[in-house]
Protein backbone atom coordinates (compact mmCIF):
# COMPACT_ATOMS: atom_id res chain seq x y z
CA UNK A 1 0.00 0.00 0.00
CA UNK A 2 0.88 3.60 -0.17
CA UNK A 3 0.41 6.37 2.25
CA UNK A 4 -1.88 9.03 1.89
CA UNK A 5 -1.14 12.37 0.04
CA UNK A 6 0.78 14.86 2.57
CA UNK A 7 2.12 18.00 2.40
CA UNK A 8 6.34 17.58 3.08
CA UNK A 9 8.89 19.75 4.76
CA UNK A 10 12.46 19.36 5.08
CA UNK A 11 13.68 22.54 7.77
CA UNK A 12 17.12 22.98 8.49
CA UNK A 13 16.62 24.52 11.97
CA UNK A 14 14.84 23.28 15.10
CA UNK A 15 13.07 26.45 15.23
CA UNK A 16 11.92 26.29 11.71
CA UNK A 17 10.57 22.99 12.74
CA UNK A 18 8.86 23.54 15.67
CA UNK A 19 7.40 26.50 14.43
CA UNK A 20 5.71 24.42 11.38
CA UNK A 21 4.69 21.59 14.20
CA UNK A 22 3.09 24.56 16.02
CA UNK A 23 1.12 25.89 13.25
CA UNK A 24 -0.29 22.24 11.76
CA UNK A 25 -0.85 20.98 15.50
CA UNK A 26 -2.18 17.71 15.63
CA UNK A 27 -2.47 17.23 11.53
CA UNK A 28 1.37 17.52 11.43
CA UNK A 29 3.84 14.12 12.18
CA UNK A 30 7.78 14.76 12.56
CA UNK A 31 9.76 12.29 10.47
CA UNK A 32 13.21 11.07 11.82
CA UNK A 33 14.57 8.23 11.02
CA UNK A 34 11.19 6.86 9.59
CA UNK A 35 11.58 2.46 10.55
CA UNK A 36 8.08 2.99 12.34
CA UNK A 37 6.06 5.73 11.13
CA UNK A 38 6.69 5.08 6.93
CA UNK A 39 5.15 1.38 7.51
CA UNK A 40 2.44 2.96 9.50
CA UNK A 41 1.82 5.16 6.69
CA UNK A 42 1.58 2.88 4.33
CA UNK A 43 -0.73 0.97 6.08
CA UNK A 44 -2.73 4.10 6.27
CA UNK A 45 -2.68 3.84 10.26
CA UNK A 46 -1.87 7.41 10.32
CA UNK A 47 -3.33 9.83 7.99
CA UNK A 48 -0.98 13.41 9.07
CA UNK A 49 -1.87 16.06 6.26
CA UNK A 50 2.05 17.22 7.39
CA UNK A 51 5.28 16.03 7.77
CA UNK A 52 8.20 17.51 9.07
CA UNK A 53 11.27 16.09 7.96
CA UNK A 54 13.83 16.35 10.79
CA UNK A 55 16.86 14.65 8.99
CA UNK A 56 18.61 17.80 7.54
CA UNK A 57 18.47 19.98 11.03
CA UNK A 58 22.45 19.48 11.73
CA UNK A 59 21.75 20.08 15.33
CA UNK A 60 20.05 17.31 16.10
CA UNK A 61 23.29 14.73 15.22
CA UNK A 62 26.11 14.58 16.99
CA UNK A 63 27.40 12.46 20.22
CA UNK A 64 29.42 14.10 23.32
CA UNK A 65 29.86 14.56 26.71
CA UNK A 66 27.79 17.09 28.72
CA UNK A 67 28.16 17.80 32.31
CA UNK A 68 29.47 14.22 33.69
CA UNK A 69 27.20 12.50 31.07
CA UNK A 70 26.93 11.02 27.24
CA UNK A 71 24.73 13.36 25.25
CA UNK A 72 23.08 11.83 22.34
CA UNK A 73 21.19 14.25 19.65
CA UNK A 74 17.46 13.03 18.40
CA UNK A 75 19.07 12.43 15.07
CA UNK A 76 21.61 10.17 15.88
CA UNK A 77 21.25 6.77 14.24
CA UNK A 78 21.17 3.51 16.75
CA UNK A 79 24.19 2.17 14.43
CA UNK A 80 26.16 5.13 14.95
CA UNK A 81 26.01 5.18 19.29
CA UNK A 82 26.74 1.30 18.80
CA UNK A 83 30.04 1.47 17.16
CA UNK A 84 30.90 4.92 19.62
CA UNK A 85 33.88 4.89 21.71
CA UNK A 86 32.11 7.50 23.59
CA UNK A 87 29.31 5.87 24.52
CA UNK A 88 30.99 2.56 25.00
CA UNK A 89 31.59 4.10 28.07
CA UNK A 90 27.91 3.11 28.97
CA UNK A 91 28.25 -0.54 28.74
CA UNK A 92 24.50 -1.19 28.79
CA UNK A 93 23.75 1.10 25.57
CA UNK A 94 27.02 -1.12 23.70
CA UNK A 95 25.36 -4.24 25.02
CA UNK A 96 21.47 -3.71 24.31
CA UNK A 97 21.92 -1.96 20.49
CA UNK A 98 22.97 -4.91 18.88
CA UNK A 99 19.55 -6.23 20.06
CA UNK A 100 17.39 -3.63 18.23
CA UNK A 101 16.08 -5.27 15.08
CA UNK A 102 18.92 -5.60 12.22
CA UNK A 103 21.83 -3.76 11.22
CA UNK A 104 20.09 -2.18 8.11
CA UNK A 105 17.20 -0.75 10.16
CA UNK A 106 19.55 0.58 12.95
CA UNK A 107 21.56 2.48 10.15
CA UNK A 108 18.87 4.50 9.60
CA UNK A 109 16.50 4.40 12.96
CA UNK A 110 17.09 7.07 15.75
CA UNK A 111 17.74 7.32 19.20
CA UNK A 112 15.37 9.92 19.16
CA UNK A 113 12.65 8.18 17.10
CA UNK A 114 12.52 4.71 19.10
CA UNK A 115 12.20 6.40 21.97
CA UNK A 116 9.44 8.95 20.95
CA UNK A 117 7.67 6.29 19.24
CA UNK A 118 7.35 4.41 22.62
CA UNK A 119 6.99 0.06 21.36
CA UNK A 120 6.28 -1.35 23.96
CA UNK A 121 8.83 -4.34 22.45
CA UNK A 122 11.52 -1.53 21.88
CA UNK A 123 14.74 -2.34 23.61
CA UNK A 124 15.97 1.52 24.38
CA UNK A 125 12.91 2.90 26.28
CA UNK A 126 13.94 0.00 28.86
CA UNK A 127 17.40 0.82 28.68
CA UNK A 128 16.74 4.72 29.48
CA UNK A 129 14.04 3.90 32.20
CA UNK A 130 17.06 1.87 33.85
CA UNK A 131 19.96 4.15 33.38
CA UNK A 132 17.99 7.09 34.32
CA UNK A 133 18.77 9.03 31.18
CA UNK A 134 17.29 12.51 30.93
CA UNK A 135 15.03 13.52 27.96
CA UNK A 136 15.29 17.05 26.62
CA UNK A 137 12.16 18.34 25.19
CA UNK A 138 11.45 21.59 23.09
CA UNK A 139 8.66 23.44 21.49
CA UNK A 140 7.67 27.34 20.45
CA UNK A 141 6.99 27.80 24.05
CA UNK A 142 10.22 26.95 25.50
CA UNK A 143 12.57 23.82 27.08
CA UNK A 144 11.85 20.92 29.67
CA UNK A 145 14.00 18.08 30.72
CA UNK A 146 12.15 14.82 31.82
CA UNK A 147 13.69 11.59 33.31
CA UNK A 148 13.00 9.03 31.33
CA UNK A 149 10.54 7.05 34.28
CA UNK A 150 8.48 10.45 33.97
CA UNK A 151 8.52 10.63 29.95
CA UNK A 152 6.76 7.11 28.99
CA UNK A 153 3.44 7.17 29.95
CA UNK A 154 1.76 3.76 28.50
CA UNK A 155 1.16 1.84 24.92
CA UNK A 156 2.84 3.73 22.15
CA UNK A 157 2.25 7.26 24.26
CA UNK A 158 4.82 9.82 26.06
CA UNK A 159 4.65 13.21 27.87
CA UNK A 160 5.73 14.88 24.48
CA UNK A 161 2.85 17.30 24.02
CA UNK A 162 1.55 18.73 20.33
CA UNK A 163 3.94 20.37 18.74
CA UNK A 164 7.19 19.46 20.93
CA UNK A 165 10.29 17.58 19.91
CA UNK A 166 12.50 15.44 21.27
CA UNK A 167 15.48 16.95 20.48
CA UNK A 168 18.40 14.87 22.48
CA UNK A 169 18.63 12.80 25.47
CA UNK A 170 22.05 12.08 28.38
CA UNK A 171 23.03 9.33 30.07
CA UNK A 172 25.19 9.10 33.04
CA UNK A 173 28.46 7.73 32.79
CA UNK A 174 28.40 4.62 35.01
CA UNK A 175 29.76 5.24 38.85
CA UNK A 176 32.92 3.13 40.66
CA UNK A 177 31.75 -0.30 41.80
CA UNK A 178 28.35 -0.23 39.70
CA UNK A 179 27.32 -3.17 36.92
CA UNK A 180 24.47 -3.41 34.21
CA UNK A 181 23.41 -5.79 31.72
CA UNK A 182 20.55 -6.57 29.44
CA UNK A 183 19.13 -9.79 27.54
CA UNK A 184 16.38 -10.51 25.67
CA UNK A 185 14.24 -13.56 23.84
CA UNK A 186 12.83 -13.74 20.81
CA UNK A 187 11.88 -16.17 17.88
CA UNK A 188 14.77 -14.79 15.66
CA UNK A 189 17.34 -13.10 16.52
CA UNK A 190 16.28 -9.20 15.33
CA UNK A 191 12.45 -10.02 15.96
CA UNK A 192 10.52 -7.80 18.13
CA UNK A 193 11.33 -9.38 21.80
CA UNK A 194 9.14 -11.71 23.69
CA UNK A 195 10.35 -10.63 26.86
CA UNK A 196 13.46 -8.65 27.77
CA UNK A 197 15.22 -7.47 31.24
CA UNK A 198 17.54 -4.50 31.78
CA UNK A 199 19.71 -3.92 35.61
CA UNK A 200 21.88 -1.48 37.16
CA UNK A 201 23.15 -2.60 40.31
CA UNK A 202 24.75 0.33 42.97
CA UNK A 203 27.44 -1.59 45.53
CA UNK A 204 29.31 0.17 48.57
CA UNK A 205 32.40 -0.78 49.74
CA UNK A 206 31.86 -3.52 51.27
CA UNK A 207 29.94 -5.37 48.70
CA UNK A 208 26.48 -4.41 49.74
CA UNK A 209 23.37 -2.89 47.68
CA UNK A 210 22.65 0.65 48.01
CA UNK A 211 20.57 1.25 44.86
CA UNK A 212 19.48 -1.40 41.65
CA UNK A 213 16.83 -0.78 38.96
CA UNK A 214 15.06 -3.57 36.93
CA UNK A 215 13.15 -2.88 34.26
CA UNK A 216 11.15 -5.44 31.44
CA UNK A 217 10.98 -5.05 27.75
CA UNK A 218 7.26 -5.91 26.42
CA UNK A 219 5.60 -7.12 29.31
CA UNK A 220 2.17 -5.11 28.44
CA UNK A 221 2.01 -1.86 27.73
CA UNK A 222 5.38 -0.66 27.65
CA UNK A 223 8.43 -0.46 29.68
CA UNK A 224 8.12 -1.75 33.13
CA UNK A 225 9.94 -1.26 36.40
CA UNK A 226 10.09 -4.02 39.36
CA UNK A 227 10.34 -1.27 42.20
CA UNK A 228 9.44 -3.36 45.01
CA UNK A 229 11.19 -6.14 44.50
CA UNK A 230 14.84 -4.71 43.67
CA UNK A 231 14.24 -3.02 47.20
CA UNK A 232 14.51 -6.07 48.86
CA UNK A 233 18.18 -6.25 47.91
CA UNK A 234 19.03 -3.06 49.35
CA UNK A 235 21.66 -3.21 52.38
CA UNK A 236 22.60 -6.68 51.18
CA UNK A 237 25.21 -8.67 49.23
CA UNK A 238 23.58 -10.16 46.97
CA UNK A 239 23.53 -13.45 46.70
CA UNK A 240 22.39 -16.27 44.63
CA UNK A 241 19.50 -16.59 47.23
CA UNK A 242 18.57 -13.16 47.14
CA UNK A 243 18.65 -12.21 43.29
CA UNK A 244 16.52 -15.80 42.84
CA UNK A 245 13.65 -14.26 45.18
CA UNK A 246 14.13 -10.40 43.75
CA UNK A 247 13.82 -12.24 40.24
CA UNK A 248 10.83 -14.27 41.15
CA UNK A 249 8.74 -10.99 43.20
CA UNK A 250 10.04 -8.93 40.17
CA UNK A 251 8.00 -11.26 37.25
CA UNK A 252 5.12 -11.59 39.96
CA UNK A 253 4.62 -7.60 40.17
CA UNK A 254 4.79 -7.34 36.43
CA UNK A 255 0.92 -6.65 34.83
CA UNK A 256 1.75 -8.98 32.15
CA UNK A 257 -0.36 -9.68 28.46
CA UNK A 258 -0.01 -11.93 26.20
CA UNK A 259 -0.96 -12.35 22.30
CA UNK A 260 -0.46 -14.76 19.39
CA UNK A 261 3.28 -14.97 20.12
CA UNK A 262 3.56 -16.01 23.87
CA UNK A 263 0.74 -16.70 26.12
CA UNK A 264 0.89 -14.37 30.06
CA UNK A 265 2.39 -17.19 31.84
CA UNK A 266 4.42 -17.87 29.26
CA UNK A 267 5.88 -14.43 29.16
CA UNK A 268 6.16 -14.47 33.18
CA UNK A 269 8.34 -17.53 33.11
CA UNK A 270 10.74 -15.68 30.86
CA UNK A 271 10.95 -12.21 32.85
CA UNK A 272 11.71 -14.41 35.68
CA UNK A 273 14.41 -16.52 34.25
CA UNK A 274 15.97 -13.04 32.37
CA UNK A 275 15.84 -11.11 35.82
CA UNK A 276 17.88 -13.50 37.17
CA UNK A 277 20.62 -13.40 34.98
CA UNK A 278 20.70 -9.70 34.20
CA UNK A 279 20.69 -8.82 38.18
CA UNK A 280 23.48 -11.86 38.39
CA UNK A 281 25.41 -10.23 35.36
CA UNK A 282 24.87 -6.84 36.59
CA UNK A 283 25.95 -7.89 40.78
CA UNK A 284 29.04 -9.43 39.20
CA UNK A 285 30.53 -6.89 37.02
CA UNK A 286 29.93 -4.35 40.21
CA UNK A 287 32.09 -5.70 41.99
CA UNK A 288 35.17 -6.06 39.57
CA UNK A 289 37.82 -3.63 40.01
CA UNK A 290 36.92 -1.55 37.09
CA UNK A 291 33.33 -0.99 38.24
CA UNK A 292 30.90 -1.39 35.00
Amino acid sequence: MKPPAFAYFAPREVEEALALLAEHGEDARPLAGGQSLIPVLNFRLARPAVLVDLNAIESLAGIGERGGSLHIGAMVRQREVERSPLAARVPLLAETLPHVAHPQIRNRGTMGGSLAHADPAAELPAVAVTLGARLHLRSTSGARDLGAREFFSGLFSTALAPGELLVGMTFPFPAPRSGTAFEEVARRHGDFALMGAAAWVQLDDQGRCTDARLTFVNPGAGAESATQSVAALLGQAPDAAAIRAASESGAAELMITGDMHASPAYRRHLARVLAERVLTRACTRARTPSGT
